[in-house]
């Protein structure tokens, strides 16, 4: 289900100056939020990789670990995010020799007044250009592609799953 655009523009105040928006009167609810995205490479890289022979080692273990400490420093990196205190974040590079490369998945879980997404969306960014930077020493032309939201749930405006 997609949701309406809204005219109301909440990042700006009555000047048109950016702003947080003060979110203390929202009840907390259990948020939850998962984001994809795809790295896309050669085969000789992918099979690299997968047998464990990259030259800076376990990129896959790597990637994960970025990505879930990315998560936890969403508002550190994007002006206006509110801190949350995430109590779940979970991260999947899963193989998929069909591109060749990796989908990357992770879903971010909080109680809060407001949602994950962006926590999720910054996991599989980190994830995704963390794999990048363990396997440039074999191939430059590695490709970061399709990161979106897919689904999330709680909060006013309700569910949402894609409809890609």
């Amino acid at each position: 289900m997609t949701q309406p655009l809204s005219n109301a523009l909440t990042h700006l105040d009555a000047q048109g100056q950016a702003q947080m928006v003060d979110v203390s009167a929202k009840e907390q609810t259990v948020r939850r939020a998962i984001a994809t995205g795809r790295v896309r490479m050669q085969p000789e890289t992918f099979t690299a990789i997968e047998t464990g022979n990259a030259p800076k080692g376990d990129v896959l273990g790597t990637a994960r670990l970025a990505g879930i400490m990315a998560a936890k420093q969403t508002a550190n990196l994007i002006p206006l995010c509110h801190p949350l205190p995430l109590q779940k974040v979970e991260v999947n590079l899963i193989p998929d020799a069909e591109l060749p490369g990796y989908r990357i998945e992770a879903t971010a879980k909080t109680r809060a007044e407001t949602g994950v997404e962006m926590e999720a969306l910054t996991a599989v960014s980190i994830a995704a250009l963390t794999l990048y930077d363990m396997a440039k020493g074999l191939e430059k032309s590695i490709q970061i592609e399709a990161i979106h939201l897919v689904e999330k749930s709680g909060g006013k405006s309700g569910d949402y799953r894609t409809a890609l």
